[in-house]
């Protein structure tokens, strides 16, 4: 039996990779790998198949020739990736695999399609609307109120999104974000068709000024297990970046109960049945509003901080749940406190060096450091980059130390960059 990974270039996805080739030689299966561009993920694969998983004829004709090409069946298919979410269902559909429908995958990637779904299904939301021009949106914005944010329909990792206070804002940004919405994601699996229905406009939404927070839930033959909830103390705007998190959240526990019970209203108003899901909220008051929903893991370090807390390897177990597998889900009645910061030069430019990196490794509260990039490497920064180029992520023995022991770091680790 196989175990086929489609994946798009991620540089954070490593330890995704290592825990399925680890999965994979537990369970006696070959893994297989689908991108575009393999380069140290071939390492951790026993075939790679080049092919560009964001072209939708392609994957499937790549597909088609490696069920034929191989001598055992594919048993699973999965991804790590946003963009990958409606290719791995499109495939798991052909090969009659356990998946979220195609439909669902559509309508966690389609952040208008999202939205009324969500609205259909009695999810708490921001009001939302679409423009196609500056004035479009002026007239929008009066009904929504500001401030607002302006956002792709496909985009993630908060790429081209920003919160604007008023008109003049409006004015100065909206056409930028719009060029970069479109432009910046032209590659992406639903573009052609979403340049189509929406025409090069923009997805506006009311600003929700609450606490930020994301769930991180496997989903079990329909029913929803909320592993982790991290609070998101940064950014506060204007542009969105996904700098810092940290778990156990620090919130009410009558108010995690309404993030999960809000969460399982998400999954069921998109379809989601099986696998991991990464959802994003504000609280107004303590009313969670939706913000975005994905139907795949979250991104980055989440996995590794969620098991250093719980001890569930989310990884793990959606390939249990691909594979057919009912996973294990045991999380520890005493959590540990861990937070991770995404790494961003305070410039763009060529990086140059890395300093206090010895030092991080050295820090006992410190878990993993992962640099992702090389010396001579041009490195961008928010908003016009959704990547970060690194991860840092720490524990500490009680919460009220979480944010001090981010900012201590944060001190001691830079990338050095030239222009």
């Amino acid at each position: 039996m196989s175990i086929l990974i489609l994946q798009r270039k991620n540089l954070s996805r490593r330890r995704h990779l290592e825990r399925a080739r680890s999965y994979a030689t537990q369970h006696g299966e070959r893994l297989l790998l689908m991108m575009k561009d393999p380069t140290w993920e071939a390492d951790y694969v026993d075939r790679v198949v080049v092919a560009d998983t964001s072209d939708l004829t392609e994957t499937e004709t790549a597909v088609k020739q490696l069920v034929h090409d191989e001598n055992e069946p594919i048993r699973a298919v999965v991804t790590f990736t946003d963009s990958g979410v409606p290719m791995a269902a499109r495939v798991a559909a052909v090969l009659g695999l356990p998946a979220v429908s195609e439909r669902t995958a559509y309508l966690a990637r389609d952040k208008f399609a999202m939205r009324q779904a969500a609205a259909e299904g009695g999810v708490a939301q921001p009001a939302f609307d679409l423009a196609r021009t500056v004035d479009e949106a002026k007239e929008k914005a009066a009904r929504i109120g500001y401030p607002l944010i302006l956002k792709p329909f496909i985009g993630y990792g908060s790429m081209y999104v920003r919160r604007i206070d008023d008109e003049r804002d409006l004015e100065e940004h909206f056409e930028e974000l719009r060029t970069g919405a479109w432009e910046g994601f032209d590659w992406d699996p639903l573009y052609a068709e979403a340049l189509r229905l929406y025409e090069g406009a923009l997805l506006l939404e009311e600003f929700v000024p609450g606490a930020e927070v994301s769930v991180e839930s496997l989903i079990v033959d329909g029913a929803t297990r909320v592993i982790a909830v991290h609070d998101k103390p940064l950014p506060t705007g204007p542009t969105f970046e996904e700098v810092y998190a940290c778990t156990p959240t620090r919130l009410p526990a009558h108010v995690v109960e309404r993030l999960e019970e809000a969460t399982a209203r998400v999954h069921e108003a998109l379809g989601i049945r099986t696998g991991g899901s990464h959802v994003e909220f504000r609280l107004r008051g303590e009313e969670p509003v939706l913000l975005e929903a994905a139907a795949r893991l979250g991104g980055g370090p989440i996995c590794r901080s969620v098991q250093l807390s719980t001890g569930v390897d989310m990884v793990g177990a959606v390939l249990d749940l691909a594979c057919g597998r009912t996973p294990r889900i045991e999380p520890a009645e005493r959590r540990t406190h861990v937070g991770f910061w995404n790494i961003f030069p305070a410039e763009p430019g060529f990086l140059t060096e890395v300093d206090g990196r010895d030092r991080a490794v050295e820090d006992p509260r410190v878990d993993e450091i992962q640099i992702y990039r090389e010396p001579g490497e041009f490195l961008d920064v928010p908003p016009r980059t959704f990547q970060s180029h690194g991860h840092l992520i720490f524990k500490v023995d009680e919460a009220e130390d979480l944010d001090g022991t981010f900012e201590e770091l944060v001190r001691t680790v830079r990338l050095r960059t030239r222009p």
